[in-house]
């Protein structure tokens, strides 16, 4: 029982307490310049979609590690959760300092993304639950670096957390394609696009 546990007590720690970082905040010392309440309002939509992707890369990793039994690899998981830790309250920082709240299905995307990483990692095995880390990361890669396109230019602490979070997401796609992940067949990853999709354009407003 002490695995369930964990993980629920996890769970309820990513949605609803606060987080703090292991790192020093990418922000901190950067001067923001003026922004214009339409410039913080969209980059406070912005850190709110970035903020989501960090609660379901929380889910995932738990997910993942709950589904493998072999020890190193939970320690994988487990160690790449942590990272993004640091992630989930830089975004929190930002989302507070824009005047912008998190998004109120938190829950709803956490459940979702637990549920797919869980299912991944017991049906497909260690090699396939890598290999959705793999193209998980490649695609808030690629999500980030859009985010870098729109934010205001003025917002430079926003812009510093997503460059340093952009970074992590890469090297954590090296890091499951060296431990073995498989590629996933070519469906899978269209339907991850497409539910990102949907996530991202409902966080960006609830």
């Amino acid at each position: 029982m002490n695995p369930f546990i964990n993980t629920l007590d996890q769970a309820l720690r990513t949605v609803f307490a606060p987080h703090h970082a292991s790192r020093p905040n990418p922000a901190a010392g950067v001067a923001t310049l003026q922004m214009t309440d339409i410039e913080r309002k969209q980059a406070g939509a912005l850190m709110r979609v970035n903020h989501v992707g960090e609660v379901c890369a929380q889910a995932l990793y738990a997910s993942q590690a709950l589904a493998t039994n072999n020890p190193q690899l939970k320690a994988h998981f487990l160690a790449a959760s942590a990272e993004e830790t640091d992630h989930l309250a830089w975004t929190e920082t930002r989302l507070n300092d824009l005047g912008a709240r998190p998004s109120l299905l938190n829950p709803l995307w956490y459940a979702g993304a637990f549920g797919l990483g869980f299912i991944a990692g017991k049906l497909g095995g260690d090699a396939v639950s890598l290999g959705f880390v793999v193209e998980t990361e490649r695609q808030v890669e690629a999500h980030l670096q859009s985010h870098l396109e729109r934010l205001p230019q003025a917002d430079l602490a926003s812009r510093a957390v997503v460059s340093q979070m952009k970074a992590d997401e890469a090297q954590h796609a090296a890091d499951a394609q060296k431990a073995g992940a498989a590629p996933l067949p070519k469906p899978i990853p269209d339907a991850m696009r497409l539910a990102a999709k949907v996530m991202t354009t409902i966080a960006h407003r609830i």
